[in-house]
């Protein structure tokens, strides 16, 4: 059991990938190679996919694979895009409002 928990700490820590929690919904997205991951949780509001893709495509980022999923009010949304984020966008993608944390992995 410990061994399990181990695994899926380290799958969220490197992968962003959510499995076993209370309050996160399950979010397990296979990483896309060569890509960057975002990790971002968010509020699950209308329009936050769109708003968080407009952000990366001002910025001229391609998205490779994405995964949005959500559990009541909270959501979790995995993006992998081709090549390096500037470090200003997940800055940028926190002042989106309902944004509640995001990581570049």
């Amino acid at each position: 059991c410990a061994l399990m928990v181990v695994d899926t700490l380290r799958e969220f820590l490197e992968n962003g990938n959510v499995r076993h929690s209370v309050n996160f919904p399950e979010a397990i997205l296979p990483r896309t190679a060569g890509a960057t991951r975002l990790a971002i949780a968010n509020e699950n509001v209308p329009n936050m996919v769109g708003q968080i893709s407009t952000a990366l495509a001002a910025a001229n980022l391609n998205i490779a694979d994405l995964l949005n999923k959500s559990r009541g009010e909270l959501a979790y949304t995995l993006i992998d895009v081709d090549g390096p984020v500037p470090s200003a966008i997940p800055e940028q993608l926190r002042k989106i409002e309902g944004v509640l944390g995001v990581r570049m992995l």
